[in-house]
């Protein structure tokens, strides 16, 4: 799998967010931005996330994701 393949699943189902991927193989990184974040809990973010390529681990195409997510206001704040 690849990491652009991570990115258009992710993209694909949580409408308006911006996903940046890193990884090959079966190892990824995901940093996820979108307004759906505002409120919601670190652990209920990386539920939709993780729901986004349930799939993809089950099947053992992905073994191991790193996510971090944001808001748009906090990803500014982390200089991006």
């Amino acid at each position: 799998m690849q990491a652009s393949e991570v990115k258009q699943l992710i993209e694909q189902q949580l409408e308006g967010c911006e996903a940046i991927t890193a990884g090959e193989g079966c190892d990824f990184q995901v940093v996820v931005v979108g307004d759906m974040f505002d409120g919601l809990s670190p652990v209920k973010r990386q539920q939709l996330v993780y729901g986004c390529l349930t799939e993809q681990i089950a099947s053992g195409a992905i073994h191991a994701v790193t996510i971090k997510t944001y808001t748009p206001a906090q990803w500014q704040a982390q200089g991006n």
